[in-house]
């Protein structure tokens, strides 16, 4: 099941270069070997393949990890094992990465405790989380409910594979866990278990997704008191809090805060500045006027990111979906002028070329509407 669970994802190839399509090709010699090697706890993992790819909207790039196929299989079958036994004791208001759940659940919360009046927000940011945690610390919290030294040994071998960069030498990672690996999502949330279940012994409604986490409170002195908390735990786990983007806000007035790409202001809601840009510059790609694609087949290739998109942000402010609707229109126009070989954006005449009657017959999705039907019907 493992094996296959990574074939389905069909990733890149980590610093062995083996394809998923080789793996399958080669399964049940594969798997006997990994069984094998595992049994005789002679399996020693391959450094993590690190690559350099571009941050949406901005000049800047940002690092991602690329394990082996093979680490990909052990690690899934790791996590298989290992999740039912963590989740039994996982905190409530805990959202990432987890069966069942899931950031709407989060969002949702977070408007029902909006409403009863805890607008006092606790905004944390956790400093290079995935990368910082004390490797020593989170395996002591592992052997705190897994007793079996073979999985501590395999885990520990995971945190300490390093990482291997293009035309660079073998990194060690002293802290942290593995970049990209299957494991680390199910590692992050059980080393910040313990400050869940601190926050719900106090009282405190804390909403948390893998790093980010907020915490709603009914006055200021009450987020004071627990930031404060927070701050002395984090210290504790040897982690660093943001200093910049750490804050207390009181989301009834102006500025309000951030979360899981939406932004709360004054009783509203609606999808931050950052996740416009990045969806907007996802569509760019898929309407540049050289696009040689046809008509019907870039506007089935942008359906599947509006639908998306759309219902996940369902419920926010209105125009904004309007706006968003119109300016795709207009880079749909722009592509049919560049092949009437007319210079510049669609625009003018082009309207009326080309009205909104037209690109809906070809079946673009509207968000307007998507986001209308969403929030009249939530999943």
């Amino acid at each position: 099941m493992a094996a296959w669970s990574v074939i389905g994802k069909d990733g890149a190839p980590g610093v062995d270069g083996q394809s998923c399509a080789r793996l399958e090709a080669h399964l049940d010699e594969t798997l006997r070997e990994l069984a094998r090697l595992l049994q005789a706890e002679r399996y020693e993992p391959r450094p993590v393949k690190r690559v350099w790819i571009d941050k949406l909207g901005s000049n800047e790039k940002r690092p991602l990890g690329i394990p082996t196929v093979r680490d990909r299989v052990v690690q899934t079958a790791l996590a298989y094992v290992l999740e039912p036994i963590f989740e039994r004791d996982f905190a409530e208001h805990s959202y990432g990465f987890r069966p069942g759940r899931n950031a709407p659940q989060a969002i949702a919360r977070v408007e029902t405790l909006l409403a009863q009046g805890q607008m006092w927000v606790v905004d944390a940011d956790l400093k290079g989380y995935f990368d910082s945690i004390p490797q020593d610390k989170l395996l002591q919290a592992v052997a705190q409910k897994i007793a079996d030294g073979r999985v501590l040994r395999l885990l520990e071998a995971y945190l300490q594979q390093g990482v291997l960069e293009s035309a660079k030498d073998w990194q060690p990672t002293p802290h942290g866990t593995p970049q990209g690996a299957v494991i680390s999502p199910l590692l992050a949330n059980l080393y910040l278990d313990p400050l869940d279940h601190r926050m719900a012994g106090q009282g405190r409604e804390m909403i948390r997704y893998a790093d980010d986490f907020i915490i709603l409170c009914r006055s200021e002195a009450e987020a004071q008191a627990a930031l404060a908390e927070v701050a002395t735990w984090v210290q504790e786990a040897g982690l660093v809090l943001h200093p910049s983007k750490t804050r207390i806000v009181n989301a009834s007035q102006p500025g309000g805060f951030d979360f899981l790409g939406w932004h709360f202001e004054r009783g509203w809601k609606w999808p931050r500045e950052k996740s416009v840009m990045r969806f907007k510059e996802v569509l760019r790609l898929q309407t540049r006027r050289t696009n040689g694609l046809s008509l019907p087949m870039i506007i089935g290739n942008l359906n599947r990111r509006l639908r998306g998109w759309g219902r996940y942000f369902a419920g926010g402010n209105g125009s904004l979906y309007t706006q968003l609707d119109h300016w795709l229109r207009m880079r749909l126009r722009s592509v049919l002028r560049k092949r009437a070989h007319r210079k510049g954006r669609g625009r003018g005449l082009d309207h009326h070329r080309y009205p909104n009657a037209y690109f809906a017959e070809l079946g673009l999705l509207s968000l307007k509407a998507l986001t209308r039907v969403e929030r009249a019907n939530p999943a």
